[in-house]
């Protein structure tokens, strides 16, 4: 089934318009992800407060299993929240989204630990996870199309980098910053018993963001046109929307694959080396935290560079130098961070890895976007980005158990971090070309 295309051109947006429309994307998806840092920055800790004592990498591998728990439910709330960006506009789908998952997050920091309540304490933490992750799909429903909808098309890529990989750089920066600060106001043990909760806390920011700043964001111009054009006399009803999604499976699916190997990849350095330089390189707390800072700096340059190269040389030619260049990078950065002696060594590896981790994320954006339709764009993104996050963001758990033993960790993340970068070579081969539906 071909959509119809909107015949009401776009209302133009003035560059200050689109210049919030990008900042503010990106900063609603760094919210998103600030949330998702806190838990794996403080997920050794966390191990302790909600699981029983025993084998260090079980009790770890329980922490990734509630953040697993996020992620599976992120495919609900990108469909429920994407028909209803898709119906009732972007903005509003977001600020409803950010405001729920800052809620969310904070009541985290309430919950009695394992030794108080017993395993009451993980089925809250999960069930709190669980509504969180509904919450964060309605952010790429609304995140993810409201910024590359609203800019020139010369320049999409360039806003996929900055508001999915910047996003992400964005929030692993705050997160850092945030853990930096709470470790130097309850240091040692103190961070264990309150350290974690202010960590939580700190979520509540989201909704901040989303009462009061994303309520004055100016709504998608292609939106507003297509929305014009249905309201247009003699206007003919567009087919619903399970429908025409229904049509685009193969794109959807093609997606889950690139988002899975990409996400994957960016998972398995920034999210999961604070866990790794803890428990392999044992870096003190306040170290990491500047060590992290320095990595998430490197994020937000190498996606915003990242998706700008997809404008100049094409999307697939890039995606495919990509995927060659975290094949090469990844496995052999971290079997050297293992080896690393030194904390100006560590650090080394450790920017240099989360770079390399956002090659393949920082064109999943716009490459999923000009796939689909305005009519259904939101749905359509946000349901083969999730999916595909679910998928990817499992990957520690997985490193955790094959791992057994912290002296096991790097050679399992080269493993796993090798099979994803081919998974995206293969998927990245199949992008079409040049078809734009993005119009």
């Amino acid at each position: 089934m071909r959509p119809s295309t909107s015949t009401v051109p776009p209302p133009a947006l003035t560059q200050r318009q689109v210049t919030a429309a990008i900042a503010f994307s990106a900063l609603g998806w760094a919210f998103d992800l600030f949330d998702l840092f806190i838990l794996l920055y403080v997920a050794p800790v966390l191990a302790k407060a909600f699981f029983p004592a025993g084998r260090q990498m079980l009790s770890i591998a329980g922490i990734y299993a509630a953040f697993t728990a996020t992620l599976v439910m992120r495919p609900v709330g990108g469909w429920v929240f994407g028909r209803y960006a898709d119906r009732r506009g972007r903005k509003r789908a977001m600020v409803v989204a950010a405001t729920g998952v800052g809620v969310s997050t904070a009541l985290m920091g309430t919950i009695p630990t394992v030794d108080t309540i017993g395993l009451l304490a993980p089925t809250l933490f999960l069930a709190l996870r669980l509504v969180q992750g509904v919450f964060m799909g309605g952010m790429v429903a609304s995140t993810h199309t409201l910024g590359t909808e609203s800019i020139s098309p010369r320049r999409r890529g360039l806003a996929s980098g900055i508001i999915s990989g910047g996003g992400s750089g964005v929030g692993k920066l705050m997160a850092s910053l945030a853990f930096l600060v709470v470790t130097s106001l309850f240091p040692g043990p103190a961070f264990a018993v309150w350290g974690w909760r202010v960590m939580f806390f700190c979520g509540l920011l989201s909704s901040f963001l989303g009462l009061f700043v994303f309520t004055r964001l100016q709504e998608s111009p292609l939106w507003e046109a297509l929305a014009a054009q249905s309201h247009a006399p003699g206007a003919q009803p567009a087919p619903g929307g399970e429908a025409r999604l229904a049509a685009f499976v193969p794109v959807i699916v093609l997606g889950v694959v690139l988002t899975m190997a990409g996400g994957g990849l960016s998972y398995l350095t920034s999210g999961y080396l604070p866990t790794f330089m803890k428990l392999v390189n044992h870096v003190r707390p306040q170290d990491l935290g500047r060590i992290l800072s320095l990595s998430a700096l490197a994020v937000i340059a190498s996606s915003v560079l990242s998706g700008h190269l997809t404008d100049v040389v094409g999307r697939k030619p890039a995606m495919l130098l990509y995927g060659v260049a975290s094949l090469l990078a990844i496995p052999p950065l971290y079997l050297g961070l293992s080896r690393a002696t030194s904390l100006a060594e560590v650090g080394a590896y450790a920017v240099l890895l989360s770079a390399a981790g956002t090659f393949c994320y920082a064109p999943l954006l716009i490459v999923l976007n000009e796939r689909f339709p305005t009519a259904i764009r939101s749905s359509g993104t946000a349901v083969a980005w999730n999916v595909g996050f679910a998928l990817g963001g499992s990957m520690p758990v997985f490193v955790s158990l094959i791992a057994k033993a912290s002296a096991g960790l790097a050679p399992a993340l080269a493993l796993a971090t090798g099979v994803l970068a081919v998974a995206y070579l293969a998927a990245a081969l199949l992008v079409p070309a040049r078809r734009n539906r993005m119009t």
